[in-house]
């Protein structure tokens, strides 16, 4: 099961996604929350997809494993921002809503990937070396 480029992954396709919601929800924020709430969460977003990309792009299933598991941080990350900016009444409702469910969703495939990679990992590091064998 390779893939062979970042884009092709689901996981990366949904938290691109989710990224363009979350900056629909904080154009709705008030101007004085530009760098406050408003960046953390645009930061938070993009940190998804970002480390799923450079993940992938290593030719290390262990750098990959430890860019999935910042894509997971930042998810939780996220996830926490977009329940306080309800808590605070900020931006629209519907769109925080369906973010926050397609954040849990983004964070399920990821910990499901990350798993996966320990698998794979742990399967790797099974293989006999050439000088074990002699």
């Amino acid at each position: 099961m390779s893939i062979s480029h970042f884009r092709e992954l689901e996981v990366w396709r949904l938290a691109m996604s989710l990224a363009k919601q979350v900056y629909q929800l904080t154009a709705g924020f008030p101007r004085d929350e530009r760098y406050g709430l408003s960046s953390q969460l645009q930061r938070s977003a993009v940190s998804i997809p970002s480390n799923i990309a450079e993940g992938n792009a290593r030719h290390s299933t262990r750098d990959y494993a430890r860019f999935v598991s910042m894509a997971l941080g930042s998810s939780a990350e996220l996830q926490t921002q977009l329940i306080l900016s309800g808590e605070l009444t900020l931006g629209d409702e519907t769109t925080r809503t369906n973010a926050i469910e397609e954040c849990e969703r983004v964070g399920q495939m990821l910990q499901r990937l990350h798993q996966s990679l320990v698998r794979r990992l742990e399967t790797e590091s099974q293989v006999p070396s050439p000088e074990s064998r002699s």
